[in-house]
């Protein structure tokens, strides 16, 4: 694996902290991957987000993490889902710069939530894999019911401490999406990181429609 640390712009002026993780090899895809809420310890180097990255390169996928405003050593505050979306912003467009396709885009909790709504709000049909977000959280974003169609995976353990698999299954259905359960897993997936970034590779590395 490939790492390379790096910034980012956002469009209002802030600096986010970065990191490239590549395969060896010619890359088969890239993917955005945004960590869980900042205001419980959740950042880019979260233990989950290095073995899904771990686990997403070993697949060939070329993987751009980066710490929300506010966390690490990235400039800005926390605006709760709100002045995220400049972030995600900034991430995509340094993917698809950077990086050959097809692209996708992934998160975890919060950062599952605020993708998905940055996906609403830009109407790109991206292959996206939500690790665990919450239905009905409080410190998350509401989720969009409204989406493009596109490849979309949910991914929940059946012991989750914030999402009953119940409440995930009804809205994924609202938007299309698939659910995937993981027996005797909560919400931090300990001992099935790869497990779920083998789940999170079969969607990623699905063609949205239209893609070249």
């Amino acid at each position: 694996m490939i790492t390379l640390e790096t910034s980012l712009a956002t469009a209002d002026g802030q600096t986010l902290e970065a990191r490239w993780d590549n395969p060896e090899g010619v890359a088969s895809g890239t993917v955005v991957l945004c960590h869980p809420h900042p205001l419980q310890s959740g950042t880019m180097r979260a233990p989950l987000m290095d073995q899904v990255t771990e686990g997403l390169v070993e697949r060939g996928l070329s993987v751009l993490r980066f710490n929300f405003r506010g966390v690490g050593s990235s400039s800005g505050t926390h605006d709760f889902g709100r002045d995220e979306l400049h972030d995600i912003d900034a991430a995509w467009a340094a993917a698809t710069q950077d990086r050959s396709g097809p692209f996708g885009l992934a998160g975890w909790s919060f950062g599952a939530a605020t993708s998905l709504v940055w996906i609403a709000g830009t109407g790109l049909a991206v292959p996206w894999v939500g690790i665990a977000p919450p239905v009905k959280g409080e410190r998350s974003p509401a989720l969009p019911t409204e989406l493009p169609p596109a490849p979309r995976t949910f991914i929940i353990g059946d012991r989750d401490q914030f999402t009953t698999v119940a409440e995930m299954r009804e809205y994924a259905q609202q938007v299309s999406g698939v659910v995937e359960v993981i027996k005797g897993s909560d919400h931090f997936f300990y001992f099935r990181e790869r497990i779920v970034a083998n789940l999170m590779a079969d969607t990623l590395q699905t063609p949205a429609a239209g893609s070249a």
